[in-house]
């Protein structure tokens, strides 16, 4: 996985796990929703550059 993808991918992740704690903590429904769509966007970035790792070796 390039660096950059890969800390793009933990960045977002990172992202949606505090704004979802945030949302939950606040009880603001719609930022937990969107920490969990940034978190999901996150796992989708590595999980693709995963893939084109295996395509790579």
């Amino acid at each position: 996985m390039s660096g950059t993808e890969k800390s793009k991918a933990h960045a977002e992740q990172a992202k949606g796990k505090v704004k979802k704690s945030l949302g939950r903590a606040v009880g603001n429904e719609r930022m937990t929703a969107e920490g969990h769509a940034d978190q999901a966007k996150g796992n989708a970035r590595q999980a693709k550059e995963d893939v084109k790792d295996t395509f790579r070796h």
